[in-house]
């Protein structure tokens, strides 16, 4: 069972039709006295029969006010019968269901000009929108109409006012199929589309304390992601600096944790120092990610402990026995939010020594008082340095005492009652993850990163596929509903990332078969772009057609991305040809709103490039003793930033179909060669000549950390 379930299997209930999910979401509900069904026929069928209106919740279980919505109203046998008696109700989760959410949530949002969740949302028995909004108090309060009282007048305006309820869904209904129409991009992709959207991400940084705009501010990886590419493409000093004061404030503020590693979801204040408290895997895996390419560009040593200790607490805490990772860790514990993560001075002054736990409260902002109702968050609010000269103590001595504290309190934290953990596994975020564990086994030298990564490759290959068909989500040995664009794409981008710091082509073709199944079941030859659900998937009201990058790239954008790199190492013209179309089509939006398209920046920045293209070949035969002897090159590739790589290998005479290592030859050990457009410098086996070869093309190396970055 997984962690979180609210005790709720204990109490002596029937349970209703959510028991046979696999969702712990919808698990968490199926004790609720609420007849919750799960998305599907068997609910729209009753609806129309009844001649009811659905009522749809959409949560997720790492979010706090889901939790606080079930307590309050779906635990409340009154509300309960009056949503029973009234309504059909329909409970789903955002996570397994991303189509639902996205179309529902453009409903409430066109209704109420904000979104969020718990989402609430009234439809009529053909699925169509007619009200909406997030969370509803059980009373009156704040302004806000109690959730009875919503209930009777939604309930009372569809009988007394059907023709009115019915002309407003379907209005609605125009609004939303008129955003998911997308035209064919006819945009010249130039340079000028990144100057643009560096210049709209610039005005909207904030200068004092990092990061974009003001409170409540998220981490947005791929802006920061683009604003890195943009230094490198354009050498602006200050695209580096806009980078370097997020990150390391992001890494001192509370929506780190200072004792565990990983990033909290976003901070309630302008200065990272108050979290949301949930833990979401796919911020895990793009701050991973993006610290380490940080650290590839800058060398500094901070990113490199960020990036292993985030890796380090998704092993640790979110990996399944079988090799999937798990999606949230909750914000809440023991009906608490942020417990689990809070301390106090009486704490650490019981479990640590007296000199040990002065430098801790000066370090970790403990001594300066409580922070968060009452307690402290752990956040680094001054330098190491200012710390120590404040103790009358060295730097290094700082440090030991550090190590000593963060060991004894984390052991302590152990110890207490854990915040739920959602165990299922989705594909499109394990995706994401295991590129981050691909991309840092070689760079770091952490060949237990690649076990991690070649692991999860397994899992998702052989448990989340049927009949050829990558499936959503997986848990406790069940796989099902079919994959989303992003699922697809993602996990090629996973794959392609293992392939590059394995070489086993395995990897590379399996990205190449869901490529070639992505672009049968997603493409829109009309619009020359995607959709995010596949021509399989049941029929909805509207087909989604994500374009914007939130919390997670969407699928088109992911999609566009490994295209462009499966084009160079094919020499496929249609998929480049995809591939830039998908990013023609969103590049006047690029420029004006660049927080919300940093992964189709990316894209367009491996498009203009031009690519490193590089191929390792070894000589037939000699797998036994390849890996010595490729170490040394790879070490050079990968201590080195260098965003628009693209790289294969194999032996002599394989990938006779890769346009990128068809005909080249090894000189009796691994052979290197750098290329651009197909074009390549003279072979080299020696890494110092691969080094030198890199570096002439602008692909420094780690600063002061030797080309390996060991």
């Amino acid at each position: 069972m997984s962690q979180g379930a609210h005790g709720a299997a204990a109490e002596p209930r029937t349970p209703n039709r959510l028991a046979g999910e696999t969702s712990p979401y919808l698990l968490q509900h199926q004790y609720n006295p609420v007849d919750w069904y799960p998305w599907g026929e068997e609910a729209l069928a009753r609806a129309r029969r009844e001649d009811k209106p659905l009522l749809l919740s959409v949560g997720y279980s790492a979010c706090h006010w889901c939790h606080v919505m079930e307590r309050e109203s779906f635990e409340n046998p009154d509300i309960a019968r009056l949503m029973n008696e009234r309504f059909v109700n329909v409970k789903v989760d955002r996570e397994e269901r991303p189509d639902i959410d996205s179309i529902y949530m453009q409903a409430v949002q066109a209704m109420t000009g904000h979104g969020g969740w718990p989402m609430t949302v009234f439809l009529t028995p053909d699925g169509v929108p007619f009200y909406g909004g997030t969370y509803f108090p059980p009373g009156d309060r704040h302004g806000m109409p109690g959730f009875p009282r919503v209930l009777e007048a939604v309930s009372e305006y569809y009988r007394d006012k059907r023709g009115e309820a019915t002309h407003v869904g379907q209005e609605l209904l125009e609004r939303l199929r008129q955003s998911e129409r997308v035209r064919a991009g006819t945009e010249l992709l130039t340079p000028s589309v990144l100057d643009a959207a560096y210049q709209g991400l610039r005005a909207e940084f904030d200068s004092r304390h990092g990061g974009l705009g003001r409170a409540p501010k998220f981490p947005q990886p791929m802006a920061f992601d683009f604003l890195l590419r943009y230094w490198r493409r354009r050498s602006t000093p200050e695209a580096l600096q806009m980078v370097q004061q997020t990150l390391t404030r992001m890494a001192r503020g509370g929506i780190y944790d200072q004792l565990g590693g990983g990033f909290h979801r976003y901070s309630v204040d302008q200065m990272w120092l108050v979290p949301h408290f949930e833990k979401m895997l796919y911020d895990q895996a793009q701050l991973a990610l993006l610290y380490l390419q940080a650290w590839q560009a800058t060398g500094d040593p901070e990113y490199r402990r960020v990036t292993e200790e985030t890796l380090d607490y998704v092993v640790r805490e979110m990996t399944h026995s079988d090799g999937g990772f798990y999606s949230t860790q909750d914000a809440d514990s023991e009906g608490e939010e942020g417990k689990f993560f809070l301390w106090d001075r009486a704490e650490l002054e019981s479990l640590l020594d007296p000199e040990t736990a002065r430098a801790a409260m000066a370090y970790w902002g403990v001594a300066a008082g409580p922070n968060f109702e009452g307690r402290s968050i752990l956040h680094v609010p001054r330098e190491p340095h200012e710390v120590a000269a404040s103790l009358g103590i060295a730097e290094d001595r700082l440090r030991e005492l550090l190590a000593r504290a963060r060991a004894a309190l984390f052991a302590h934290r152990e110890g207490r009652i854990k915040p739920g953990r959602d165990e299922k596994v989705l594909a499109g975020w394990n995706g994401m993850m295991l590129r981050a564990f691909a991309e840092s086994s070689r760079a770091l030298g952490r060949p237990d990163y690649l076990r991690v990564a070649a692991r999860n490759a397994g899992f998702l290959l052989s448990a989340l596929v049927r009949d050829g068909r990558l499936l959503r989500t997986w848990k406790d040995g069940r796989a099902k509903l079919l994959g989303y664009l992003e699922d697809y794409a993602m996990v090629i981008d996973g794959l392609l990332a293992l392939h590059e710091v394995s070489l086993d082509q395995r990897w590379l073709g399996e990205a190449r078969r869901l490529a070639d199944a992505l672009l049968d079941l997603f493409w829109d030859p009309e619009a020359e772009g995607f959709f995010d659900t596949g021509r399989d998937h049941e029929t909805l009201v509207v087909r989604p057609r994500g374009l914007f990058d939130s919390a997670v790239p969407c699928g088109s954008s992911v999609a566009a991305d490994v295209l462009l790199r499966l084009a160079v190492l094919t020499g496929n013209a249609d998929l480049e040809k995809r591939g830039v179309d998908t990013v023609r089509s969103v590049a006047p939006l690029m420029s004006r709103y660049p927080s919300g398209f940093g992964r189709f920046l990316g894209g367009l920045d491996f498009h203009l490039g031009p690519p490193v293209e590089l191929a390792i070949v070894w000589p037939e035969g000699a797998a036994a003793d390849r890996e010595p002897l490729l170490a040394p090159l790879l070490g050079e590739v990968f201590g080195r930033y260098l965003p628009n790589r693209v790289l294969t290998g194999g032996a002599e005479g394989s990938g006779a179909d890769l346009a990128l290592l068809a005909g080249k030859r090894a000189w009796g050990r691994p052979t290197a060669y750098v290329c651009e457009k197909y074009a390549c410098q003279a072979p080299t086996t020696d890494a110092g000549q691969l080094g030198a070869q890199l570096e002439a093309i602008g692909a420094r190396a780690v600063p002061s950390a030797g080309p390996t970055g060991r």
